[in-house]
């Protein structure tokens, strides 16, 4: 399957959405203010802006992480924590957060073991992420016997064994090495192609952002808002071609003045990305 699936039916719709964070001594932080945003089914959407403008902050906002100050986030037509119960996420992380004691295989099994599905449904279905994430000879391997890319393909197997709506993503290629990370890029493409699932995707490269994305949502320093969406009009299937293509640089460079538009706004510091890097690891509520 490729080319565009999407339709006009939002997945997700986020309607005056703000988000605030208590600090020590009473005072609050305003980490997103007035978002308004629907995403629509089989879309591919990338989050970029400033370091600490709350990218995180409206990805886990989505997933039902973190709670909204105000505003309503509704995801498959239902209210997010019930999306959330209901499943319809998967979330992949910077880092692969895989245990090193379990095989490949058992990793991506885990999330089907702690809802006690049927043993044979369960091995079917590992069986089947391996290979759409082309890991199958590795299943027995453990995560330290693997590459940076190849542990995020495991990550990536285990989020999808439910079958998930919506795919949130979370600098998932940002530690990884630059020939590495567009293999990774070409092979999200490839899953998100064969699956039609929703894709949201948090990225500080402008480049990676264009080449993935149908729309760019373009942020604001903190508080963080939505500046501008940039539709990405690229062709489909991209490959190498895709990254060589005049349109490819016209639009890198229609996202980057569109990120320099909303510099003038707002305060770009390290405060929201450390209470981001904090709710991440469950220290904060």
């Amino acid at each position: 399957m490729t080319g565009e699936r999407v339709t006009d039916v939002p997945v997700v719709s986020l309607a005056g959405v703000d988000k605030d964070f208590a600090l020590p001594g009473g005072a609050t932080m305003t980490a997103l203010t007035g978002i308004d945003l629907d995403l629509r089914r089989g879309e591919f959407v990338s989050l970029i802006g400033p370091s600490g403008c709350g990218k995180s902050t409206l990805l886990r906002l989505i997933g039902d992480l973190t709670q909204p100050s105000a505003g309503v986030v509704t995801v498959n037509g239902k209210p997010a924590p019930q999306a959330r119960l209901d499943r319809d996420y998967g979330m992949v992380f910077q880092a692969p957060v895989l245990f090193d004691w379990r095989t490949v295989e058992e990793n991506v099994r885990l999330p089907l073991e702690l809802t006690g599905q049927e043993r044979t449904a369960r091995d079917a279905r590992v069986a089947e992420m391996l290979e759409l994430v082309e890991l199958p000879d590795f299943a027995r391997h453990y995560p330290y016997q693997l590459s940076g890319g190849m542990q995020q393909r495991v990550a990536i197997a285990r989020a999808l064994t439910f079958s998930p709506a919506i795919l949130l993503m979370d600098e998932p290629f940002g530690a990884l090495d630059e020939m590495t990370r567009e293999r990774m890029n070409s092979e999200v493409l490839r899953i998100w192609e064969q699956t039609g699932i929703t894709v949201v995707f948090v990225t500080h490269s402008i480049p990676e952002a264009v080449f993935l994305s149908s729309r760019v949502v373009v942020m604001s320093a903190r508080p963080g808002r939505i500046t501008r969406i940039v539709e990405v009009d690229l062709p489909r299937p991209r490959g190498v071609e895709t990254r060589e293509s005049r349109r490819y640089f016209e639009m890198v460079t229609q996202v980057r003045e569109a990120l320099r538009s909303g510099e003038g706004s707002g305060t770009s510091d390290d405060s929201l990305a450390s209470i981001e890097r904090a709710e991440a690891e469950g220290l904060t509520g």
